[in-house]
């Protein structure tokens, strides 16, 4: 057995930032996420898994076995802005040109992310991973509008996402799959970012995650 060794040169690793957001926008008859938007001002995406507590159980005078309730996935989302399309999400009717209509019906959504892995060798360039989130509905978001000072910032919005799972084949529902680059091979991963956010023939779509999976055969 080889001896444990910690802090080699290249493995302290670290994640930090966010960025490359998309807004992904299902298909009113298929629910496919088949259009997507760039979503810009992103500041945090805030992952809040919850669930899979413990009940314990008991019998014959001692703890017999646990049981586990469903894991949740649930996300906060803050940004300096949003895309317009973000709107029918956000409960939003655009009445006419210009006018906004609030407290109206939402419907769900997908997101996509991206989140930076670093270490001692490379800085944040050694890689990335990339967050896909299904099934999302956004809460009601909170603006404090401020007077302007003398040391001016710019407001920033929030949402509270809660998410449903979907179906993966041979595995749970669930509602995210991470892809960490320094793990996937990077042609595979090129031909999967095209897929993501289009090309110049082609446009953004979320794939579900069978595809997703598929999209990155083991060798």
């Amino acid at each position: 057995m080889a001896e444990l060794v910690w802090d080699q040169l290249g493995e302290r690793l670290y994640e930090t930032g966010v960025d490359h957001g998309v807004l992904y926008i299902p298909d009113a008859v298929t629910g496919a996420y088949d259009e997507g938007v760039a979503w810009n001002g992103l500041v945090t995406a805030t992952e809040s898994p919850s669930g899979a507590e413990a009940s314990p159980q008991y019998a014959d005078n001692i703890k017999y076995l646990n049981l586990y309730s469903a894991e949740e996935f649930g996300l906060t989302i803050e940004a300096f802005t949003y895309p317009p399309e973000f709107a029918q999400f956000n409960g939003i009717v655009e009445a006419s040109p210009g006018v906004l209509v609030g407290q109206q019906a939402r419907r769900g959504f997908g997101l996509s992310f991206r989140s930076l892995i670093g270490n001692d060798v490379d800085g944040t360039d050694h890689g990335y991973k990339l967050h896909l989130v299904y099934g999302c509905m956004a809460s009601p978001s909170e603006a404090a509008y401020g007077t302007q000072n003398d040391s001016p910032e710019p407001i920033t919005f929030s949402w509270e996402i809660t998410t449903t799972g979907v179906a993966v084949t041979d595995l749970k529902p669930a509602s995210q799959i991470v892809i960490d680059s320094t793990l996937v091979d990077p042609a595979d991963l090129t031909a999967f970012e095209t897929i993501l956010y289009g090309a110049a023939a082609t446009q953004p779509l979320l794939p579900l995650p069978d595809a997703v999976i598929a999209a990155f055969p083991a060798v």
